[in-house]
């Protein structure tokens, strides 16, 4: 606690869900914020951390398209004067299909909202990123990048499985710079929007008695203590890791 103070932060997809959990822990601990977000309204969470005091502000965009990326980081770079986290939050399942019935099209839009965002996002920061002196990024994935996921979701955990392989890659190729990258990778977190949308009642209930020896579900602040611990450690020695948050039902 403390260490992260007076840092700077853009956490993409940052105003629902996981990313909102995320914002409020690293604003909680004394960071500035630049929460991102596309479809979702951010009023909510603007009013609470008007309310504490926090220096924050949203910015909206569709982080697939490579101009977006750069106003997203301009922006936050010129509210604030730099950047020393980048938490890669933006993804979505959108819909499960088997491989039989998957359109091109479909596996494509996949990999550009959960693999393309946080390429392109990591690209244009990364300039401010090495000025920092030691920068952390934190790339959200999930254990279906670990497992392959529920029927349905090959797709989704094709692209979370690359997203583990980019973190460790781009761990090695920017730790020359002090910045360090890691990933969280959470299993069965409920009360987001995530889960409400493709995760069926039965399905939960199913995982959590018979899959997860700690005998419950996740919630967004179990996966927001562990992404502001990476990022808290910004001048430490863990890089190139992924830190599972499941309640034991993946253990590596």
């Amino acid at each position: 606690m403390g260490k992260l103070r007076g840092k700077i932060a853009l956490v993409t997809g940052g105003a629902t869900g996981i990313g909102a959990a995320i914002t409020r822990e690293l604003a909680a601990q004394g960071c500035k914020i630049a929460y991102h977000y596309f479809r979702s309204s951010p009023d909510e969470l603007a009013r609470e951390l008007v309310a504490l005091g926090i220096e924050s502000f949203g910015v909206q965009g569709d982080l697939t398209r490579e101009i977006i990326v750069q106003q997203v980081i301009q922006q936050t770079v010129q509210r604030f004067g730099g950047l020393d986290i980048l938490v890669n939050n933006t993804g979505n399942l959108i819909a499960r299909h088997h491989l039989a019935e998957m359109e091109l099209d479909f596996f494509q839009k996949i990999m550009a909202v959960n693999v393309e965002t946080m390429m392109l996002v990591c690209k244009h920061a990364l300039p401010h990123l090495q000025q920092a002196q030691g920068a952390s990024i934190v790339n959200i994935a999930s254990l279906a990048g670990r497992k392959g996921g529920h029927a349905g979701s090959l797709a989704y955990s094709t692209a979370k499985g690359a997203a583990l392989t980019f973190t460790r890659s781009l761990a090695a190729e920017v730790a020359k710079d002090g910045i360090r990258v890691n990933a969280v990778a959470p299993g069965l977190i409920l009360s987001t929007n995530f889960h409400n949308t493709h995760t069926t009642d039965e399905s939960a209930r199913y995982t959590i008695e018979h899959q997860i020896p700690l005998g419950r579900a996740g919630n967004p602040a179990d996966v927001a203590r562990a992404a502001a611990y990476l990022a808290s450690e910004y001048d430490g020695f863990i890089t190139g890791a992924t830190l599972d948050i499941n309640g034991g039902q993946y253990m590596a």
